[in-house]
């Protein structure tokens, strides 16, 4: 089965490794343009651009799907198939006509629940104990297309967007391969979504990592899971921007009664006082300009005023 692969990021490298090792023919590898990283602003590859020269593989990186010169070039290949996996693109209609089982897509969640760029984080914003990965053939719309498998896997307390993503990208990987072997034996049949059941994933905003402390401490607890690495979870405390990347799972105890936001250290533990009467425990805290610090370590170098509070 002759492919072409559109990825970007670490979620797609499973995917394209497996692809590898299961020796499928990877005509070539589309990615996004090398970006300008770090205090030097030097150009860097993404994840599936290293992986695919290391592999031998040809690399293409248009800026735009559209253009004259992209059309022309992808045209002339005679595929089977195109894997897209966290490219990053709409697919236009003349791509997906290209192959001849069409554009596979993995999204990682389970369709037509959390359709767009972020499935993952706001699976774990929502507060969801099941999510998984589906592989669906692209159609003209944003994650509408017919499905084709699907797997499930358990969020564990514990995890955060970093975390879960590595497992559900392992998982898509041997889903892609599952999905590309039946279309190729004419075993798979496609189920069209029901889109009355469809939520949204959209891109998240660095407003969207902004703390309200009107909210339960459980759903703080599911933001900051869900908002990590980014935008990260984050409030102000005494005029500084402060971000909370890890927080204790919040139990259910005597109602506190404090102003929202209000902080209590208590025996090395930061609290803050969270809607409907709950706690939060900070436990990793990171002030503007400063390091990562446990709870313990900041309140040693802070030192609380009584009834302060985050902002």
């Amino acid at each position: 089965m002759n492919l072409l692969f559109c990825g970007t990021p670490d979620f797609a490298v499973p995917t394209l490794e497996r692809l590898i090792a299961e020796n499928f023919a990877i005509d070539l590898v589309v990615t996004n343009p090398d970006e300008p990283s770090g205090r030097g602003y030097e150009l860097k590859a993404p994840p599936v651009k290293r992986v695919a020269l290391r592999r031998g593989l040809e690399v293409f990186q248009p800026a735009r799907l559209k253009d004259r010169t992209t059309v022309e070039f992808l045209s002339r290949f005679r595929l089977d198939a195109i894997v897209v996996v966290a490219y990053g693109h709409i697919i236009p209609k003349w791509m997906i006509e290209l192959p001849r089982f069409g554009c596979i897509n993995l999204h990682g969640s389970l369709l037509p629940k959390y359709r767009g760029a972020a499935p993952i984080q706001w699976a774990l914003i929502r507060g969801e104990t099941i999510t998984g990965v589906t592989t669906m053939r692209i159609d003209e719309g944003l994650d509408t297309g017919d499905i084709l498998l699907k797997r499930e896997v358990a969020i564990r307390d514990k995890d955060t967007t970093e975390t879960l993503g590595e497992r559900l990208s392992l998982l898509g990987a041997d889903l892609v391969v599952e999905t590309l072997q039946q279309l190729e034996r004419d075993v798979l049949q496609p189920q069209p979504q029901d889109h009355t059941r469809a939520t949204r994933a959209p891109i998240l905003k660095k407003e969207d990592g902004r703390i309200d402390w009107v909210l339960p401490a459980r759903e703080i607890w599911n933001r900051i899971r869900g908002l990590r690495p980014w935008p990260g979870a984050y409030t102000t405390f005494r005029g500084k921007n402060l971000h909370i990347w890890g927080a204790g799972q919040p139990t259910a105890g005597e109602p506190c009664h404090l102003e929202l936001g209000t902080l209590v250290a208590e025996h090395g533990r930061l609290l803050v006082a969270c809607g409907q009467g709950t706690l939060l425990e900070a436990k990793e805290i990171q002030l503007e300009g400063r390091k990562r610090l446990p709870a313990r370590d900041f309140l040693n170098g802070v030192r609380l005023l009584p009834g302060e509070t985050f902002d």
